[in-house]
This record gives structure tokens, C-alpha cells and sequence, in this order.
């Protein structure tokens, strides 16, 4: 791929509904540090059984949540406005992460405060210190088409309608309309974004933003050529804004 192709694919990557997070910070904070950065609204508790985790064979990656299934059977649904129990659950399924602090300003004006955690290279949780504007306390980016259990058991990571990291997708690239599509890269060396599922509505009326420069946000596909090489959410596409 070219320079630039690698350039906008990484922006891409980095680029969240209200910033973008910075992955230079200190590794290997404690536990406690981690959860210090988590946001959470008030919400029922959800509590799921060590047995039924361990039955987890695959995670979804949807627009506003992540769902962990055993088979078709929903196991436990853990919404990206909830840091805490999406960190918690990743956690107690697939073991310690490697973990990075960042601290507000890090990296450029736009780049919130927060705690990353990343399991086996395959799934990457952004917790953010302070709620994007769109509602999201976490940004998740899903790397790999699987990861282990810490038991050693594989799970299948997926999007919406079971893409995966490494699926060939110009079928859906060439199907969808232009406003869930964006191009990178050159004719030699494209790239693509394309929106799998919409979500996070981003009323961002009355203020510096206007509300059609956020773009239509949601769980996006990133390609190499018309290979899925990331899947991410929140993830907009066609934004006008750099923060």
C-alpha cells in the first residue's frame, strides 16, 4: 500500500466520534488505574455467571454494544456506554490485557484522557476518562478474526452480519450507497471505509458543530483493497470535523 493509503487508513483507525486517542502512554498500569478511567451511566447491574462465560465462542462487535454469544444464544450484551462492565467482561473472558494511560492533550488538543486495553493484538477497549459527545464511554477496535479465552479456548470476533477481520467484502462495498462508503488510498492502492451499521445519533445542534459535519456514525469495516482489516465503533463516516 502507499504512503498516503497508510496514512489515511491509520487516521481512520484513531479517528473517534469526539477525538481521537493517543496509545503512547504508560504501559502496565495497575487495575485500579484502569477502572479510575472508566465512565459509566446508571443502569441495572448485569451479572453473568463464570459458567456462562466460559461458554462464550464468539463476540460481535454491533454498532452501540458488544455481544458475547454462546452459539445463537445471546450470553450477555455489554453497552459502549457502560466502561466499566464492558471491561470487566473482557476481562473475566479472555484474561489481563496489556494496558495504556493517556492524559488529556496527549498526542495533539483533540486526544481525550483514558485507559487502553488490548487483548492478544485481537480487540482493543478505549475507556474514556470523560463520555464522547455522542454517549459512548468506550471506543472498541476488533483486529483479528479470533482471539483466546484465558482458558485457551478460541473466539470468533465479528461485526454485524458476521464480517470479519480478513473477509473479502467488494460485494457489500459495491452494493452500498455512497453516504456509507469512503475511499482511500488511489486507483492503484485503494482502501475503503464502509459503514456496517448505523448508531450513536450525534445532536451536536446549537453548538460549534454542526450536526451534519459528525458524519453518520456506527460500526465501520476499514479495508485493504476490499479486504477487512479493521472493524471499529464508534467509527463515522464521511465527517467533516477533525475533533
Amino acid at each position: 500500500m502507499t504512503p498516503r493509503t497508510l496514512l489515511a487508513l491509520g487516521a481512520a483507525v484513531l479517528a473517534f466520534s469526539a477525538g481521537a486517542l493517543a496509545f503512547d502512554g504508560t504501559t502496565g498500569i495497575g487495575t485500579d488505574a484502569a477502572v479510575a478511567a472508566e465512565t459509566t451511566h446508571d443502569a441495572a447491574p448485569v451479572h453473568v455467571s463464570n459458567a456462562k462465560l466460559r461458554r462464550v465462542d464468539s463476540i460481535e462487535l454491533d454498532a452501540e454494544s458488544l455481544v458475547l454469544r454462546n452459539g445463537g444464544k445471546t450470553v450477555v450484551e455489554s453497552s459502549m456506554r457502560d466502561s466499566r462492565l464492558t471491561v470487566s467482561l473482557l476481562d473475566r473472558l479472555l484474561g489481563t490485557p496489556t494496558r495504556t494511560q493517556t492524559a488529556e492533550g496527549v498526542g495533539g488538543a483533540c486526544f481525550p484522557a483514558g485507559t487502553t486495553s488490548t487483548w492478544g493484538g485481537a480487540i482493543r477497549v478505549a475507556a474514556l476518562t470523560t463520555e464522547a459527545r455522542a454517549g459512548n464511554a468506550v471506543e472498541i477496535r476488533v483486529l483479528r478474526d479470533q482471539v483466546r479465552s484465558r482458558l485457551g479456548a478460541r473466539i470468533e470476533l465479528t461485526g454485524p452480519d458476521g464480517v470479519q477481520v480478513g473477509d473479502d467484502i467488494a460485494d457489500e462495498i459495491a452494493d452500498a450507497p455512497r453516504s456509507e462508503r469512503v475511499s482511500y488510498g488511489s486507483d492503484d492502492s485503494r482502501a475503503w471505509q464502509l459503514l456496517l451499521r448505523e448508531g450513536w445519533a450525534d445532536d451536536t445542534s446549537g453548538d460549534d458543530h454542526p450536526a451534519d459535519s459528525a458524519g453518520t456514525n456506527g460500526v465501520s469495516a476499514l479495508t485493504d483493497e476490499t479486504t477487512v482489516t479493521v472493524l471499529g465503533s464508534p467509527m463515522p463516516v464521511h465527517a467533516q470535523r477533525s475533533c
